[in-house]
């Protein structure tokens, strides 16, 4: 009597589909409002106020096709007569009223009594301009014309300053603190010193310590020093804030590469910073290259410590404060809004995808020893 063999077990992988269907989600959610931006960016003011940005999309608009003109000075405190024998009220005409041939009548001028007749047509509205990219970017003067054929002009925004001026406080603002967190960092996991361990537990205290406790004494001190309101306070700041992150961040990655590596350079007679420069910050690219993107982002978008260490004249404004007053004095210009937004939105992306590689390996650094 033989006895059959049982049959193989099989481990069933779980299905990834509804995984990946939460993350297209997820992907959509973000990436719309991105697009809405980037294309209203792109459309004139009336374009803005009249649609929404998603008619760029083929689509049934109603279109006007013929204009009826009525008595002037016909009451509308009863139904008029648009087509003969077809009456509606004057709220029928401000909402659009079907007529029995399917075109639609609406108000086209209340006051000079006209009506327009549209028919519902697929269509698209393609029509970009990069005025507002200039309006935005540049500080000179232009006309905007309005509906009824008439025209203002306007001042526009010099952002270009200010943009350069984010360029200059976000820069050093993100150098400066990853050479010294990395020295750091290589010191106390590599080099034996008294009180190692206490000043690296400081340290990490520091990382509880809100930013906004520090900022009143730290204003005093730059106002002693005279140098509030210049770029080196706010250096100094973002220095301060960004530098217990880094050290820590920069600590875990460099504390787990190979000590043979190490040993080998120190036999071979090569100095601490010979090794500092020409081993650990080749191999701590990627722990480097993920705390600039932590420090760039929150640098170029940070609006209150460039306010309290910088101020508020025009020469110093980073793009957050000039997009600030924007939205004080322009809150009814989503075109140009838009515009601002975008500008604002173009150098962290970039920075973003050009370091995105290294993004992942270097928040799991330390996460896995062995």
């Amino acid at each position: 009597m033989t006895l059959a063999k049982p049959a193989p077990v099989t481990s069933r992988k779980p299905s990834m589909a509804p995984l990946n269907i939460l993350l297209a989600v997820i992907c959509f959610l973000w990436i719309v409002p991105t697009i809405g931006l980037l294309v209203s960016s792109f459309r004139d003011r009336e374009a803005i106020r009249s649609s929404g940005w998603w008619t760029i999309f083929p689509h049934q608009e109603w279109i006007q096709v013929d204009q009826l003109q009525l008595t002037k000075g016909v009451a509308l405190d009863k139904p008029v007569e648009v087509l003969p024998g077809v009456r509606f009220t004057d709220d029928q005409l401000r909402a659009g009223v079907i007529l029995p041939d399917g075109r639609q009548a609406t108000w086209s001028n209340r006051r000079q009594r006209s009506v327009a007749i549209n028919t519902l047509q697929w269509t698209a509205n393609l029509n970009f301009t990069t005025d507002n990219y200039k309006n935005v970017l540049g500080g000179q003067t232009y006309v905007i014309k309005t509906p009824d054929g008439s025209t203002r002009t306007e001042q526009g925004d010099d952002m270009l300053g200010a943009f350069l001026n984010t360029l200059t406080v976000a820069v050093p603002a993100t150098v400066i603190p990853i050479l010294i967190a990395a020295f750091a960092a290589y010191a106390f996991a590599w080099m034996k010193f008294p009180g190692r361990r206490l000043m690296f537990a400081g340290i990490i205290a520091l990382l509880v310590v809100p930013l906004q406790a520090a900022m009143i004494p730290m204003l005093r001190d730059f106002l002693a020093l005279q140098i509030n309101g210049t770029f080196l306070a706010v250096w100094l700041a973002h220095t301060t804030f960004g530098l217990p992150l880094a050290t820590y961040l920069l600590y875990n990655y460099i504390s787990q590469l190979p000590r043979e590596t190490l040993e080998a350079a120190f036999i071979d007679g090569a100095s601490q910073f010979t090794i500092f420069t020409q081993l650990i910050l080749p191999l701590s690219v990627p722990a480097l290259a993920s705390f600039a993107i932590f420090q760039f982002m929150w640098v170029w978008n940070d609006y209150l410590v460039s306010l309290i260490f910088l101020g508020g004249a025009p020469t110093v404004k980073v793009m957050t404060m000039r997009l600030a007053d924007m939205i004080g004095t322009r809150g009814q210009d989503w075109h140009l809004l838009t515009a601002g937004g975008f500008i604002t939105m173009i150098v962290p992306l970039v920075v973003f995808f050009s370091l995105q590689r290294y993004f992942v390996r270097g928040l799991l650094a330390g996460s896995v020893k062995g």
